[in-house]
């Protein structure tokens, strides 16, 4: 291969690399009233030095319904009580939009290959650091865990649970962000690299001791071994439990940390705490919703409403009903419309089948929307970033297939024809 070539496949490989690993650095920010992160900074200086290759791609029938959603979101702010709330989740939205098509451009540039090499490196090396940055804060804390809401390097204690946030701010959202490492991790376990990617995902999903998470990972894992005969996936499973088993022997015996007892402790807790607060801030968003049927209390104020009318300013902790209570039920129809045509492109584009990590990505992600506030995301938009460039390589992969059918018979009549 030229070397020119191989060159410019390796800048591409490592930038993809690169960018996937600072989407997950979102605990490193500058913070101007909305948090500007790191992996938006460099999508647009990278945009700023290839401004002149920079190309819009057709758009996929879910982008289209991405952008009336969120158009019809954000249209909502005119009837808001409070709409400086609402000119700020639009700004949000307008940031996030635009660095999705940058993402999309970049991604672009490279083939399925590059992508999946992207998505492992990544991985391994966001989950690496994140165990690192736990075992530092647990050796800085004295393996003391009393206290609540102290954050010390990758640790956060919550109401004396030593919870893993590694790079991220919150162990529930760290677990959202592993969901497309660990998929894929399942649906490609063979090489070496990532079986232990998949190790990591596990052991620090463990530890952030998140019970929507932890749910969420284990019904993804059902599924995986249901989708086709179950009986080849026990060697997998065989793998797994021996190597967690040795992962939680060192925990409990070297690091004197009781695994067990403190997931045993957060099941208990969920009956008397109500999901950390969770019920009843969703009786909350349903009752503004009740009162705002068509168009809601407008973009983003269910913080401000919740903080006027009870004390606190806490989101929903529901992405389905906060835009519910938001936007009401043209804001919730529009949502459902685009999260089914992300779903039916899913299906006709056959990607459940040849790529089965993108269906089990995407039933992830719908899940944990049920109690984290995820309108709009950083993995969220990646995700759809390597959906749409997985979709667009398979449309050319069909034209050229197409237009294959076409020349052979025309080539085989000539044939004929001479002879």
């Amino acid at each position: 291969m030229d070397q020119g070539i191989m060159i410019r496949k390796q800048k591409a490989s490592f930038t993809l690399f690169f960018l996937f690993l600072l989407v997950t650095m979102a605990n490193y920010y500058i913070y101007i009233g909305f948090a500007i992160k790191p992996y938006l900074i460099f999508s647009f200086l990278y945009l700023l030095v290839h401004i002149s290759s920079f190309y819009f791609q057709r758009l996929h029938g879910f982008e289209v319904a991405m952008l009336i959603f969120y158009l019809m979101y954000s249209f909502t702010g005119a009837f808001a009580l409070y709409p400086s709330a609402s000119i700020r989740i639009l700004l949000g939205i307008i940031l996030y939009i635009a660095c999705y098509f940058i993402i999309k451009s970049i991604i672009g540039r490279t083939n399925n290959w590059t992508i999946e090499r992207a998505i492992a490196d990544a991985g391994v090396l966001f989950n690496t650091l994140s165990l690192i940055l736990y075992l530092i804060g647990l050796q800085r804390l004295g393996f003391d865990f009393e206290g609540d809401r102290i954050y010390e390097w990758g640790v956060m204690l919550d109401r004396n649970y030593p919870r893993l946030i590694g790079v991220l701010q919150d162990p529930n959202y760290f677990v959202f962000y592993n969901t497309l490492f660990f998929c894929y991790f399942l649906c490609h376990s063979k090489s070496m690299k990532n079986k232990m990617g998949l190790l990591l995902c596990i052991l620090t999903n463990l530890l952030t001791f998140s019970r929507g998470g932890l749910l969420v990972l284990l019904i993804i894992l059902c599924l995986y071994i249901l989708k086709d005969k179950p009986l080849k996936r026990i060697k997998l499973l065989a793998g797994m439990v021996v190597s967690l088993s040795a992962a939680v022997y060192l925990a409990v015996f070297y690091m004197k940390l009781d695994l067990f007892s403190i997931l045993g402790s957060r099941i208990e807790d969920l009956a008397e705490d109500g999901g950390s607060g969770r019920l009843e801030l969703w009786g909350r968003a349903w009752d503004f919703f009740v009162s705002n049927k068509y168009l809601g209390i407008g973009a983003y104020n269910f913080p401000e409403y919740n903080s006027f009318q009870y004390g606190d300013s806490l989101q929903v902790h529901n992405t389905f009903l906060e835009i519910l209570s938001e936007s009401g039920l043209i804001g919730i129809s529009c949502f459902g419309v685009f999260i089914l045509t992300v779903f039916m492109q899913l299906i006709q584009s056959k990607l459940y089948r040849n790529k089965p990590y993108l269906l089990l990505v995407f039933f992830g992600i719908i899940l944990q929307m049920g109690f984290l506030s995820i309108i709009i995301n950083d993995m969220f938009f990646l995700y759809l970033a390597i959906l749409s460039t997985y979709l667009h390589n398979e449309r050319n992969k069909n034209q050229i297939n197409q237009r294959g059918a076409v020349i052979y018979p025309v080539h085989s009549a000539e044939k004929m024809n001479r002879r």
